[in-house]
């Protein structure tokens, strides 16, 4: 029995550990994941700016 509960022990410490590691990368995930999305935030507003600056841009151009 002394045997099983040791070994019942060490599942338990490695599932902890798992849980332990899935939990930091699911942290880092989700910052990688917000600095992602600011990024395409940005890119998103660029893209606006620069199709502004095109439209104004064609209204100065002379008619054929």
């Amino acid at each position: 029995m002394g045997i099983s509960l040791d070994h019942l022990e060490n599942k338990v410490e490695q599932i902890l550990a798992v849980c332990a590691s899935l939990r930091n990368e699911n942290q880092a995930l989700r910052a990688h994941a917000a600095g992602l999305e600011a990024e395409r935030d940005s890119l998103v507003s660029k893209i606006d700016v620069t199709c502004r600056r095109l439209e104004a841009l064609a209204t100065q151009l002379p008619e054929e």
